[in-house]
C-alpha cells in the first residue's frame, strides 16, 4: 500500500488498519464531482455546514421562501426554469460510501522446506519481495511443478474465485531469455497486486492448475513449462520455462453483474 497507488485521502484513512479489516469511509461530494469541505473519510461536515445532511452552509438567498419582488408575475412557491435549477444544484453534496477489505501485504503461515535442489531457490527480503535464484546448469522440468513454499492459515481456492496476488516471475532462461530475469513483478514501486478468475482458462494453464486448493496466506512456486505457460503464441515468452512465485492474499466469489442488492 502506498500514498501514490492509494491516494492521500484514501492512503491516510486505511494507514494503520490490521490486515483482514473492513472499513467503511463516508465522503460528501458535490454534484460538480468536488468535496463538499468535509475531512476526507469522515462524513463530516464543512464547517459552517449541517451535520444532518452534511451540506455545506448555504449562503443568504439560497433556500427557504423567497419574497417576491415587485412587478414579478409568477407566484412565489412558483417551480424555478431549468437553469435556476441547474445552477442551485451546484455545490449541493452527494454522500459517497465506500467500503475497503484491508488485505496483507505478503504471504503468512507456516514456513515449508526448501525446493530439491534442481529447482530454482527462493529468498525473501524484510518486506517479504522474493528473489528467485535458478540452479546453474539445470535443465527445467518438463513438467507443471507446484512447490508451496509457505502454508496459508485461510480457506482453499476454489475454482471460479477471484483471487489476488502479489507475484514475482523470473524466466529459466531456456528460451532465448538471460537466466533469472524478472519478467513480471508486482513488488515493484507503485505496482498493484493482481487480481483474476482462476480456474476457468482466463489465466496460463500452469496458474489454473497450481492454485486451485492451495489456502490463502500462502506463497506457492509455479515452475511452468512453455506448453502450459505462452507456447504457440506471439509472446515473447513463448518458448521459456517461467518461475513465478505467487503470494495468495485474497479469494472470494466474484460478483455477478446481475447480482440483485439484497433489502
Amino acid at each position: 500500500m502506498s500514498e501514490a497507488s492509494l491516494g492521500n485521502h484514501l492512503f491516510a484513512a486505511l494507514s494503520g488498519k490490521r490486515a483482514g479489516a473492513r472499513v467503511m469511509l463516508v465522503e460528501a461530494d458535490t454534484a460538480d464531482g468536488g468535496p463538499a469541505g468535509g475531512e476526507p473519510g469522515t462524513g463530516e461536515p464543512a464547517e459552517g455546514g449541517d451535520a444532518q445532511d452534511g451540506a455545506g452552509g448555504e449562503e443568504p438567498g439560497e433556500s427557504g421562501s423567497a419574497e417576491q419582488e415587485p412587478g414579478e408575475s409568477g407566484p412565489a412557491g412558483a417551480e424555478p426554469d431549468e437553469s435556476e435549477s441547474e445552477s442551485e444544484s451546484e455545490g449541493e453534496s452527494v454522500p459517497v460510501v465506500l467500503v475497503v477489505d484491508v488485505l496483507p501485504t505478503r504471504a503468512s503461515g507456516t514456513e515449508l522446506p526448501d525446493p530439491p535442489a534442481e529447482l530454482p531457490q527462493v529468498s525473501r527480503d524484510e518486506l517479504g519481495a522474493p528473489t528467485v535464484r535458478i540452479p546453474r546448469g539445470a535443465k527445467p522440468p518438463g513438467t507443471l511443478e507446484v512447490v508451496p513454499l509457505v502454508r496459508g492459515r485461510g480457506p482453499q481456492v476454489a475454482k471460479g474465485e477471484v483471487i489476488t496476488v502479489e507475484l514475482q516471475a523470473v524466466a529459466w532462461g531456456d528460451g532465448g531469455l538471460r537466466e533469472g530475469e524478472v519478467v513480471e513483478s508486482t513488488w515493484e514501486d507503485g505496482v498493484p497486486p493482481r487480481s483474476a478468475q482462476v480456474g476457468i482458462g482466463a489465466l496460463i494453464e500452469g496458474w489454473d492448475a497450481g492454485l486451485v486448493q492451495q489456502p490463502v496466506g500462502s506463497q506457492v512456486m509455479l515452475v511452468v513449462p512453455p506448453g502450459m505457460a505462452y507456447a504457440g503464441t506471439k509472446s515473447p515468452l513463448a518458448g521459456e520455462t517461467l518461475v513465478y512465485v505467487i503470494d495468495i492474499l485474497d479469494a472470494h466469489k466474484p460478483v455477478q453483474d446481475n447480482e440483485k442488492k439484497k433489502d
